[in-house]
């Protein structure tokens, strides 16, 4: 089998430069999944995923602009979801891609369904992270605190213990080396060796700049009933509300939810039951 992955830079409509992952496969004419991660995360944390469903997938996974190997935004103004999405139609027309499955977690969720309502034709179906039409302004307050806020720190021990103040709430039961691990996904390493965070503080000034924008998308989902979506909820999550997602599954019948146990904002999707329910779900769509 062909695990092959490559790694390429492309430009934005603006000339901003982007990077992206590939996960290619063997299979021919294999459906191509593009996984879109959240606020300041980057697109190392679908490697795992990505691995996992590159027998039968092509996936994409770029970093937004802002994050990872992707250029910083010269204009904050600039670090909003409809800029992300026209970077994304731009990735796939400079890939020739016409038809894709998004798998989106937080902020990606968002895209996602942005994505779906501005040409549902190109999407074959959206699995949902943690975040819906509506926003829980609990879980927004939150963000904002420490978005672009973070201290700096001087070592991998100090970066792994301020990543898990941060998100040890909504991931409780990761042993050290996974802390390490996830902390690694975030950070990168100066030429000196100290860790600094993977991604553009200013993300933390646009997120509080729209705090008084609305917070929810409504009349986008409404636009998505022909898309299969696939909704997953971290039990404990103060983003997405069990409420919203009872009124996302009113409003399209069509809708699978998945609860993961144990997990606030938002499920790292290794977890076996989202490998199961996305593996299921993905099928499902091939079928």
């Amino acid at each position: 089998m062909n695990s092959a992955i490559t790694e390429f830079s492309y430009p934005a409509a603006d000339g901003l430069t982007l990077f992206c992952r590939d996960f290619q496969t063997a299979r021919s004419n294999a459906p191509t999944i593009l996984c879109l991660h959240g606020l300041t995360r980057n697109s190392r944390d679908f490697i795992e995923l990505a691995r996992h469903l590159q027998r039968d997938y092509r996936v994409l996974a770029p970093d937004v602009r802002g994050r990872g190997r992707s250029t910083y935004d010269p204009i904050w103004q600039n670090y909003h979801p409809l800029t992300y999405v026209n970077d994304v139609w731009v990735l796939l027309d400079f890939l020739r891609i016409d038809k894709i499955i998004v798998i989106g977690t937080s902020m990606g969720a968002l895209m996602g369904m942005l994505l779906g309502s501005q040409q549902p034709q190109r999407i074959a179906g959206l699995v949902l992270n943690d975040a819906g039409p509506e926003l829980d302004p609990v879980g927004l307050a939150r963000i904002a605190k420490y978005a672009g806020k973070i201290p700096p720190v001087h070592n991998w021990q100090e970066a792994t213990a301020q990543v898990r103040s941060i998100f040890e709430h909504a991931l409780p039961g990761l042993s050290d080396e996974q802390w390490l691990a996830y902390t690694k996904q975030s950070f990168r390493e100066r030429e000196d060796g100290v860790p600094i965070a993977d991604s553009d503080p200013k993300i933390g000034d646009a997120l509080r700049a729209a705090a008084t924008a609305p917070q929810n998308i409504w009349p986008v989902f409404a636009q998505l009933t022909q898309i299969p979506i696939l909704v997953i909820r971290g039990e404990h999550s103060d983003i997405l509300s069990a409420q919203t997602v009872e009124r996302m599954a009113g409003e399209n019948p069509n809708l699978q939810q998945l609860i993961v146990a144990n997990r606030g904002h938002a499920p790292l999707l290794n977890e076996p039951e989202c490998l199961a329910g996305i593996d299921g779900f993905l099928a499902a769509i091939s079928r």
